[in-house]
């Protein structure tokens, strides 16, 4: 018997992006704490990424990570946000995250992608114009050995010779592919049945885009007997909350800047002062590209995606250091506090009961104060018939 439907799920997509100048060796342990801070308030998700250069984004292995804080936490669900698999040997990596599943019990996601930074793959001697192709070369050679298969498959970055997995996984976990603007990712994500983490959701351009990247996958799943599925959709955007639109303007200045500068250096990005930080906030904050501001604001935010998606499965907060993490934490409080619920359906029979008694007016505090009453009369009656005796 089932006694709810499906909510909503919620969680973080970790760069991990660190402030520069920052201690990278804490950085690591505030990771593992945030994550831990997730699940204790019910997070569904974490994602984490691979990075090799640019000096802000310091996890070369989510893998690592993933071990880690599974180690730390009891519920939360915990991905890699994602594998840049044109850097590995597609065995290697089928063989880390089937291990993953077994010592996570099945919590553990997979997630790919292409590869962000030119640098990563200058460095090991590869073109990034051909991170994409290798990427579906890949993936598609990692389901197989998923499901158990021998490949053997050359190209000219592998050489698989009767490659199977030694071991299986331990649970049917999420595979997804992150999507920008490109029509690659929803195509991926159609030919292979995967899911597909939308990373550019609130982005003015990107938001445009999403109801045509659900045409594609659909399409691509359909052409080969396959279903796309909204839940498996996830939309990642920036948000950092606080009591007040002005307490959340003052906690941004920490970092907000300098990372969002970094960030126009490596995604295509149109002309922006990131240095203007009251311009650029009423402008992310009017066009929905981030919020800076309160959990009412977050709520909005949330339901212009689903508006203009036609529906999703998962919304990914952004994990990066725009404010010192005291304030983070605060900010992740208050999206479980008063943003989550609203999408979760866990207010609605909340809501019904206590409209219902305000509704009443007064009537259970007048049956209250009747029955007090009725109780005092008999108490002094009944201490009366003994004194008497």
């Amino acid at each position: 018997m089932k006694f709810t439907n499906s909510p909503m799920r919620f969680g973080i997509f970790m760069g991990p992006v660190h402030k520069p100048g920052l201690n990278p060796t804490l950085s690591f342990e505030q990771d593992l704490q945030i994550i831990e801070h997730l699940d204790r308030l019910g997070f569904d998700e974490a994602w984490l990424g691979e990075h090799h250069s640019g000096g802000i984004e310091t996890v070369g292995s989510p893998e690592l990570m993933v071990a880690a804080a599974s180690q730390r936490t009891k519920r939360i669900k915990l991905g890699t946000g994602v594998i840049s698999i044109p850097y590995h040997n597609p065995f290697m990596v089928a063989e880390r995250i089937v291990q993953l599943d077994h010592m996570t019990r099945g919590r553990v996601m997979f997630g790919v992608g292409p590869g962000q930074l030119a640098q990563d793959a200058e460095m090991i001697g590869q073109s990034p114009v051909d991170n994409r192709s290798r990427q579906h070369e890949s993936l598609d050679v990692i389901l197989r050995l998923f499901r158990g298969e021998k490949v053997t498959e050359k190209t000219d970055w592998y050489d698989l010779r009767d490659a199977e997995l030694q071991l299986l996984p331990y649970s049917d976990f999420d595979v997804t592919v992150v999507s920008v603007m490109s029509p690659s990712g929803p195509q991926a994500a159609g030919k292979y049945g995967t899911g597909m983490i939308s990373v550019a959701a609130t982005d003015p351009v990107g938001v445009e885009k999403l109801a045509g990247h659900w045409d594609i996958w659909e399409t691509e799943a359909r052409a080969r007997g396959r279903e796309a599925r909204r839940s498996d959709w996830r939309m990642m955007g920036p948000m950092h909350l606080a009591e007040t639109e002005e307490k959340a303007r003052a906690d941004v200045r920490h970092g907000l800047s300098v990372l969002e500068d970094y960030r126009a250096h490596i995604n295509p990005t149109p002309p922006t002062d990131f240095y203007d930080l009251d311009k650029l906030i009423d402008e992310w904050n009017a066009s929905g590209a981030a919020v800076i501001g309160t959990p009412e604001m977050a709520r909005k935010q949330i339901q212009r995606l689903i508006d203009k998606s036609g529906g999703f499965g998962a919304y990914l907060l952004m994990g990066v250091d725009w404010a010192n993490f005291p304030a983070t934490l605060r900010s992740y409080e208050l999206f479980a506090e008063e943003v989550i619920p609203h999408f979760t359906g866990v207010l609605d029979s909340m809501d019904k009961s206590y409209h219902r008694t305000m509704d009443e007016g007064f009537r259970s505090a007048d049956v209250a104060g009747q029955a007090q009453k009725a109780f005092a009369e008999k108490y002094s009656a009944e201490r009366l018939a003994v004194v008497s005796s």
